[in-house]
């Protein structure tokens, strides 16, 4: 089932005053190759989809109203090297950047799942390590479309989302612009409310609204 999300298209250089001060995003997007990060970055950004991407990293900088705030964001297109060891292959400097995370990975391509699996890994040990350290994870099973060569079933992806305390969408960014928006608008909110509750002691009515992002917002198209 997908959640229909208010989107407002109209661009703002304004920053909001008191709980509607601009809020800025630094999201890194992971996964292996040839699973459609570049084409999820450039749906949300211009609705459009483009299925051919060379092998070049980019960081796309946009800013919006969403949901009655303006969001400033940046997206952080990476490139999964070949021969990546275990630890997930992501460096100490997109962790540090980085305050939303959207992993991808393939429904047709098992290997792409499994790299995921590690890149999850490999943020949640990294935080840890920090007090105080939040890492927004939102995890998209992509390619919904060719569900005909499905080798990652939904259960699986539900699964690891779960016990990592992750969001989690399964989209086909070829078919759809609504549900690649929803990712992204997931990722935004649970930053949002990561960088509340840094700013002071969260009282319980923030905390359980919190847990509420992370748990009850699991949707998939």
């Amino acid at each position: 089932m997908v959640v229909q999300v208010k989107y407002n298209s109209n661009k703002s250089s304004r920053t909001m005053e008191g709980s509607n001060q601009k809020v800025e995003a630094n999201i890194l997007l992971l996964g292996a190759e040839n699973v459609g990060k570049s084409a999820l970055a450039v749906r949300f950004l211009t609705r459009r989809f483009i299925g051919e991407y060379s092998d070049i990293e980019s960081i796309y900088s946009s800013s919006d109203r969403i949901d009655g705030r303006e969001m400033s964001f940046n997206i952080w297109d990476s490139l999964h090297p070949q021969n990546c060891e275990m630890d997930g292959c992501i460096s100490d400097k997109q962790l540090q950047w980085a305050n939303g995370f959207i992993l991808v990975y393939s429904i047709c391509d098992r290997a792409s799942f499994n790299v995921v699996r590690r890149q999850v890994q490999r943020i949640r040990q990294c935080k840890s390590k920090h007090a105080g350290a939040t890492a927004p994870i939102v995890i998209v099973g992509n390619k919904r479309d060719l569900k005909h060569r499905r080798t990652v079933s939904s259960e699986e992806g539900t699964l690891l989302a779960l016990s990592s305390d992750c969001g989690f969408f399964e989209i086909s960014a070829a078919e759809t612009y609504h549900g690649v928006l929803l990712v992204f608008h997931e990722l935004l909110d649970l930053i949002r409310e990561a960088k509340a509750l840094r700013k002071g002691p969260a009282g319980f009515r923030g905390i359980v609204r919190s847990m509420s992002a992370v748990f009850g917002r699991r949707r998939t198209e």
